[in-house]
């Protein structure tokens, strides 16, 4: 058996054209759009050029956006007072924080300082807990975002499934088992520390790696018939490589992402949070 693919690109690109259709049409009727604020600190290259393909996006989709890159001598009242600044301003619909900040800095503090609606990231403890407790009006994490949409694009049926969540971060692996329980999905969280890894693994109808290690996930823990989502991105000379062993686990799962294909849809995702504020702003 060969594993179907689930192809990030292809999920992205139906997303992005709803997006542009739905911004079209609240455009034509009150002549709105949504806009958001990027903020970065400092001259991290990685972090220059996120900026500058969600600029590019937010043109190729009908949203306004501005970008303040400020040196790494801004103090912590300074970044505050401009975080204020978007949050009084009606025309932006989100900020974001480019992280990691330089250490001199507070990130706990600079990330409480915006405003939880246009906090659409989710890293807000507002956000975090209204997601936990299953609230409406709140932002899925960018990340899990991407994997519920893949899931969602092949129609699988959470309801009494085991999903396994290997990983245990704040931006991707807590958010996940939470949404994931909030589809009825029962849940098993794994990490760097749990023992049988294996073993726990070979027990999930669905599986989502993001771990930071490559290639970790080998065929023999895979469930035959299994859907397995790879978060991962590794880096490892000139080549990506997930979490999971892409050539081995297609040979047993039912559905795979390929490596690299979550990773990219992170935008994406953003935007859509992005139009979820700006929608509840109208």
């Amino acid at each position: 058996m060969t594993a179907e693919l689930i192809r990030g690109p292809v999920v992205e690109k139906a997303i992005r054209d709803e997006i542009v259709k739905e911004v079209y049409e609240i455009r034509e009727h009150t002549g709105k759009r949504p806009g958001f604020s990027i903020i970065l600190v400092g001259d991290n290259p990685v972090s220059r050029t996120s900026a500058a393909d969600k600029e590019k996006m937010a043109e190729e989709l009908g949203y306004y956006s501005v970008v303040n890159n400020f040196p790494a001598t801004i103090t912590q009242e300074e970044l505050i007072a401009v975080i204020g600044k978007y949050n009084n301003n009606k025309e932006i619909h989100a900020i974001r924080v480019q992280l990691p900040l330089p250490d001199y800095l507070d990130e706990r503090r600079v990330i409480e300082a915006v405003d939880h609606h246009k906090e659409v990231d989710a890293l807000h403890p507002a956000n975090m807990g209204n997601l936990i407790l299953g609230e409406e009006e709140t932002y899925i994490p960018i990340a899990p975002l991407a994997c519920f949409k893949l899931l969602q694009f092949i129609s699988y049926d959470l309801n009494g499934k085991h999903a396994v969540v290997v990983g245990r971060s704040n931006i991707m692996g807590k958010p996940m088992s939470v949404l994931l329980l909030q589809q009825h999905a029962t849940v098993t969280t794994c990490h760097s520390r749990t023992t049988n890894l294996s073993e726990i693994c070979r027990m999930a109808d669905v599986l989502v790696v993001a771990i930071g290690r490559p290639q970790l996930v080998k065929k023999d823990w895979i469930k035959p018939g299994a859907v397995v989502i790879d978060v991962g991105l590794n880096r490892v000379g000139d080549r990506v490589l997930g979490d999971v062993d892409f050539e081995e686990v297609s040979q047993k799962a039912a559905f795979i992402t390929p490596p690299g294909d979550v990773g990219a849809m992170t935008d994406t995702m953003f935007m859509l949070n992005t139009l979820e504020s700006f929608k509840r702003n109208l």
